[in-house]
């Protein structure tokens, strides 16, 4: 009986215990279901979902460094003060940048929702020499370049002009702007239409800005080019262009409401085989001012630029570019591109200026009243995409 009695006494007793631990067992949390980044192909590489909404997002820009050397009017070289004897002389400039760049996209029921940002960063030679948030060679330190909503066809935001960005930029070279060609930034409001068979148009109403890219220095002082409205009424440009397999054809037109000027480009660009593009641009204006209509930077009334891309290979591509304005000034431009690795392209060029009835006073293009005079420089480009 006693060890009967033993046996079912620890029987109880194991039991009791099982049945006191089984009430104190961790009960472990079931993990919160995983939220990964999903790939979105819609708008093409590079954009995500946004996590918990059906907005696309890609960011990316590049780092560029640019050494340039040479005469200041061909914009490749600087001025600068000799320590010991106060004489002026050249010296190079140079420019590094970071530019920071976002794409949204979204289908809604009235289109497609597009953002597009862009802001950069230079650090150029001779920094504390300028005024202000400007540096040596007229670039803001930081600026907001791009800043624009787009619904459907209609923009609005900051933006460049169309009169450049529907029409397309000059030739594929660094220094395209030899003789310049349109007018940059400015807030708008703007609608690209489509109308099918490879014809487009756009209507742009537009604010201007402190100047056509450019900040002129006379003297010491550092000025702007005020191209801004001065009223209600906006400048206005209107654009069409027709695109087919062989290439395209367009034409821009722009009103400067402050100064009830009127200027229009027509450009041609033909694929005349798989390796070799070629483009001719003409513009002409009603203001022979060079100081005062953005749209009408050139000299004298007509300018035109030409030139072209030859693709030898997948990384190596030769670019030129010729211009000829009004005020008998003439331009030339040549580089070869070549991308060493993937995303990362070394670019050295050549530039010529002969400055006709009219010569630039510095590398910033403020013009003046100049005898005639030949430019040469060269400039080299290092510049990482991502």
């Amino acid at each position: 009986m006693n060890i009967k009695s033993l046996l079912l006494g620890s029987a109880a007793a194991l039991l009791a215990v099982s049945g006191a631990r089984a009430a104190d067992a961790v009960v472990v949390a079931e993990p919160e279901p995983a939220e990964y980044v999903k790939i979105c192909d819609v708008y093409g590489a590079g954009y995500f979902y946004i996590p918990g909404t059906e907005t696309c997002l890609r960011v990316g820009g590049y780092i560029r460094y640019d050494a340039g050397l040479g005469d200041v009017g061909t914009l490749d070289g600087a001025k600068t003060t000799d320590r010991l004897n106060g004489e002026k002389q050249e010296t190079y400039a140079k420019n590094a940048r970071f530019a920071l760049r976002t794409w949204t996209g979204q289908e809604t029921e009235l289109g497609t929702l597009k953002t597009f940002t862009e802001t950069r960063f230079n650090f150029s030679n001779g920094q504390g020499a300028s005024a202000g948030n400007v540096n040596d060679k007229g670039e803001n330190r930081v600026s907001l370049n791009f800043a624009w909503i787009q619904l459907g066809g209609l923009r609005v935001g900051k933006d460049e002009t169309a009169y450049d960005s529907f029409i397309g930029y000059a030739g594929n070279v660094i220094q395209d702007t030899l003789i310049p060609y349109g007018g940059k930034d400015t807030n708008l409001i703007s609608y690209t239409f489509d109308a099918g068979s490879g014809f487009s148009g756009i209507l742009s109403l537009e604010q201007g800005s402190g100047g056509y890219s450019r900040i002129k220095r006379v003297g010491d002082t550092w000025t702007a080019d005020n191209n801004t409205i001065d009223s209600y009424v906006p400048h206005v440009v209107g654009g069409l262009k027709y695109k087919g397999d062989w290439g395209s054809i367009t034409g821009v037109a722009a009103y400067n409401s402050a100064y009830e000027e009127w200027a229009g480009k027509v450009r041609l660009d033909v694929n005349a085989t798989s390796e070799l593009t070629l483009f001719v641009m003409a513009g002409y204006g009603s203001d022979d001012n060079i100081d005062r209509n953005q749209y009408k930077p050139w000299g004298g009334n007509w300018a035109v630029w030409g030139g072209g891309t030859y693709k030898f290979d997948s990384k190596t591509k030769f670019n030129a570019q010729v211009s000829l304005d009004d005020n008998r000034s003439l331009a030339i431009a040549a580089n070869v591109a070549y991308e060493i690795v993937p995303g990362f392209t070394i670019t050295p060029e050549v530039d010529f200026v002969h400055e006709g009835r009219f010569g630039k006073a510095d590398y910033l293009n403020s013009w003046t009243k100049a005898d005639k005079k030949n430019s040469l420089g060269g400039i080299v480009r290092f510049q990482r995409n991502f």
